[in-house]
């Protein structure tokens, strides 16, 4: 999907750094492929000592000649980088925007006509490599767009496709998600521990019990109501913790949760 084409990477922050790195590991383009920019010269060396990329600190010279930007700015730096690069971006560049809360019509609104843009709502854990990241497209995105953008970020986790209305949605879920978590596993240690586990133990066992969780269900073919059964053995220990959870009203506090930050994301994007 990358084979030929070369990109730019509109700030070298944790997130731009992550995004590289997936795209140089995962072989999608090689370095000399990549040009990352940023105001901050020390993290410039850094980059460009680490992963072998092109650096600037003009935002004009890293997108001039290429086919692919990816703006991962500070939302409300956007405004500012959008204005200084909006008459040399045109339709043959495809423009990916990972800030939270910009919209595509922002974005749009810098451009001419036809210039195509995908917005994607990346988290955390792509850190990792296990992030999970939503895209939706723009007026003029094509089904090829949506595509090649897939292809990038699945080398740092998985993506789903939704409209661009959803994107609070995916905030308050996948965006937000990681800290509820780490709430849910500082939990279950603090469990462990009250039930004589060394603090070391019970969050190494709570961390990879949520991360085992997770695999069987990603990496299997059964609904996780499915998965529960098969741990929850009649008169067992597991039916008697998951009676606890349903007492403490743990589902809805996880829906709560959910619905909060979704809330806040909607009225965050309206400042």
């Amino acid at each position: 999907m990358l084979k030929g084409k070369k990109m730019a990477v509109i700030g070298g922050g944790k997130m731009g750094e992550v995004f590289t790195s997936g795209i140089i590991s995962g072989e999608l383009l090689s370095p000399e492929s990549i040009t990352v920019s940023d105001i901050v010269r020390e993290r410039l060396d850094y980059l460009e000592e680490k992963y072998r990329v092109g650096v600037t600190t003009d935002n004009k010279a890293a997108i001039r000649g290429v086919d692919v930007i990816i703006l991962s700015v500070k939302p409300q730096n956007m405004a500012e980088v959008l204005e200084g690069v909006s008459g040399i971006i045109d339709e043959t560049k495809l423009v990916i925007s990972i800030a939270a809360g910009i919209t595509i019509g922002f974005i749009e609104g810098y451009f001419n006509k036809g210039v195509r843009v995908i917005r994607v709502m990346p988290n955390a854990p792509a850190l990792v490599g296990e992030g999970a990241a939503a895209l939706a497209g723009g007026e003029s995105a094509t089904e090829d767009d949506l595509i090649l953008a897939r292809h990038i970020f699945d080398a740092v986790g998985i993506t789903v496709i939704v409209n661009e209305d959803l994107m609070d949605a995916v905030t308050g879920l996948s965006g937000s998600g990681p800290a509820y978590g780490f709430v849910i596993i500082e939990a279950l240690s603090d469990a462990g521990v009250n039930m004589g586990l060394s603090r070391d133990i019970a969050l190494k066992l709570s961390a990879q019990t949520l991360l085992g969780a997770a695999k069987l269900y990603l990496e299997g073919d059964k609904h996780p109501a499915e998965l529960k059964d098969m741990v929850a053995s009649p008169g067992g220990t597991t039916i008697a913790g998951l009676q606890a959870i349903e007492e403490g009203g743990l589902r809805a506090t996880l829906i709560a949760a959910v619905e909060a930050a979704t809330f806040r994301s909607t009225e965050l994007g309206k400042t």
